[in-house]
């Protein structure tokens, strides 16, 4: 055989060695993207959010619209406490970026209870229902967010654990420095409250999560204008779980991540009492 062609048939086996080994050694890389790509998945989380005109309004959603930005697949419902959409709302929602919802529903006066954002959670849920009833994935988890609390991103990422409803600490509610489930070997068996700590669920708001499919099998779960402020937690839990079936986020509900701020009630000097009053300036939006 010639020499010339002893040396094609070692250079053909070495290319065809060379090409195996390069397949098998990328060989894992290759599985750990594809596996990577497949746990990308995150459930989608609701925040129901009602506001109210006020002249800290969009200061307070301007601030808590930029925290969401950071939150992945995130779908914000904010719902006015107005006769109908108001400019400031729409436009901040439109700049916003975010994927959002924007409804409006005017709170009924009442001399039953002065709870606040019942009408508008519940129009928030009325659309939830029929939004998951349409979509393809219903899976995700519902938040109910004031737009004046402060949020950290790390409250988000133990929302989407949630098999039914999750709790967590809350700080600077209540008249404590925390309020807080108790949790003995992974089991909430109380509550750390002083304010109507005999209530059914003594828990803020901004303490729970609940997994968005089962406002699909409970379409009763609302929130009631018959029950005063404070209650309106265990109103809406009551649907969906009882205290020793709750599940202790935030590392055994041993972390703070959510704080229940309010904004400083603004004073603002008439215009009309000052020697030198200022240039008009209703024309700006603040």
């Amino acid at each position: 055989m010639p020499f010339v062609n002893i040396k094609k048939q070692y250079l053909a086996v070495g290319m065809l060695v060379f090409v195996v080994l390069f397949l098998f050694n990328n060989r894992p890389a290759i599985q750990c993207q594809f596996t990577q790509e497949v746990n990308t998945y995150l459930p989608t989380i609701y925040g129901i959010t009602p506001t109210y005109k006020r002249l800290a309004q969009k200061a307070d959603l301007t601030r808590l619209s930029q925290t969401l930005l950071l939150v992945k697949n995130f779908h914000w419902i904010v719902i006015e406490d107005s006769e109908e959409k108001t400019p400031l709302v729409a436009n901040l929602l439109r700049e916003s970026t975010l994927k959002y919802t924007h409804l409006f529903i005017k709170t009924h006066k009442s001399k039953h209870s002065t709870a606040s954002g019942v009408e508008q959670r519940n129009e928030a849920l009325n659309w939830l229902r029929h939004h998951l009833s349409q979509a393809e994935d219903k899976k995700g988890v519902v938040y109910f967010m004031d737009d004046d609390n402060t949020y950290s991103l790390k409250i988000f990422d133990e929302m989407r654990k949630i098999r039914e409803v999750g709790v967590w600490p809350v700080g600077i509610v209540g008249g404590m420095r925390v309020e807080m489930p108790l949790v003995v070997d992974g089991k909430v068996v109380g509550f750390n409250a002083v304010w109507k700590p005999f209530r059914p669920f003594p828990i803020d708001m901004a303490g729970f999560a609940i997994n968005a499919t089962l406002f699909l099998f409970h379409p009763d779960a609302k929130f009631s204008r018959k029950v005063q402020s404070g209650f309106q937690e265990s109103e809406i839990l009551k649907y969906f779980t009882t205290k020793f079936k709750l599940e202790p986020l935030a590392e055994n509900c041993t972390k703070v991540y959510v704080w229940h701020t309010r904004t400083q009630k603004t004073s603002i000097i008439n215009p009309k009492k000052l020697k030198n009053p200022p240039v008009p300036d209703d024309h700006i939006e603040v």
